[in-house]
């Protein structure tokens, strides 16, 4: 947690909570609690990329996707324990503008205190195609899920948080970032793209295999696999049309931001950590099922 000196100076320059108490705790203790209920007990089973410098998380509540997003930050500290800094490219729900999104100045709270803006490394980003617009991540969720979980295994790491839309996407936004970022010699920095899978039910108003099970099966194991993977195969070029297409991710922008920018820094190919859906869960947890799901996945490069 980065409080002492932030808080003093930067009154005017933090990025209030949007939906902590409802995404995930609202104290610091509800927090650190649900993080260690989200952490893994064992190490993943999979190879893991040395070191991990890039990631795939979701970005739902705790409760439904904690322990994914919680599986792909621990993976990075197995690997990369010392990170400067995390790019963090998220969905664009409200947000409507064409360009990405950068939030440059200042920090951003959660119950577990402050988390700074890495300000130099935003500016250079900006200088590669984003835009400076701080009032576009006021209410969304997407990255601030993710900080709790970076401040509690990063302590001191910084952040530079971009909403990526998809409406005017540039393939070549991240491909700029990587080239930067692979230039830089006295600082470690880590990209994550947050996205949740296939939204399917009466209440996205996504349905093409009706309802029931094997509905929900499909979204799972088609839908979701045919964008999980294109992640994996790195298909930047391919992403976004997939998901606008085919309807299984609300972030695809992001994910192909990530792609580009780690396959500049030399990565090939990401690795699956693990795949579920919030049917799944609801069954697992509590021994209940619906008729709408969502899917969520741990990728990391």
């Amino acid at each position: 947690m980065q409080d002492g000196k932030l808080k003093g100076k930067l009154k005017m320059t933090v990025r209030k909570p949007a939906v902590a108490g409802q995404f995930y705790g609202a104290s610091a203790a509800e927090c650190l609690e649900e993080i260690r209920q989200c952490l893994p007990t064992e190490p993943p089973a999979a190879e893991l990329p040395s070191p991990v410098i890039g990631a795939m998380v979701p970005h739902a509540g705790w409760i439904f996707s904690g322990d994914l997003a919680a599986l792909a930050f621990q993976a990075v500290r197995q690997t990369n324990p010392d990170v400067d800094t995390f790019v963090i490219f998220g969905a664009a729900h409200r947000y409507l503008d064409s360009t990405a999104a950068v939030y440059n100045r200042g920090a951003w709270e959660t119950p577990l205190g402050l988390a700074a803006i890495d300000e130099p490394l935003a500016a250079d980003i900006i200088d590669l195609g984003g835009r400076t617009d701080p009032q576009a991540h006021r209410d969304e969720h997407s990255i601030e899920v993710q900080i709790p979980f970076i401040q509690h295994l990063f302590p001191k790491a910084k952040i530079v948080p971009i909403i990526v839309p998809v409406a005017g996407f540039d393939p070549q936004f991240g491909t700029r970032i990587g080239e930067m970022l692979s230039q830089l010699k006295d600082k470690h920095v880590v990209c994550i793209a947050s996205t949740d899978l296939t939204h399917y039910g009466p209440r996205y108003g996504f349905c093409p295999e009706g309802v029931g099970p094997s509905a929900l099966q499909w979204a799972s194991e088609v839908n979701d696999m045919q964008f999980i993977d294109l992640a994996l195969r790195m298909e930047t070029d391919k992403i976004v049309a997939e998901a606008m297409h085919k309807g299984n991710a609300c972030g695809p922008a992001a994910v192909a931001t990530l792609t580009s920018t780690v396959r500049a820094i030399g990565r090939s190919h990401g690795v699956l950590l693990a795949h579920t859906t919030s049917n799944d869960v609801l069954l697992n947890r509590f021994n209940q099922t619906s008729d709408e799901s969502v899917g969520y996945a741990a990728i990391v490069y």
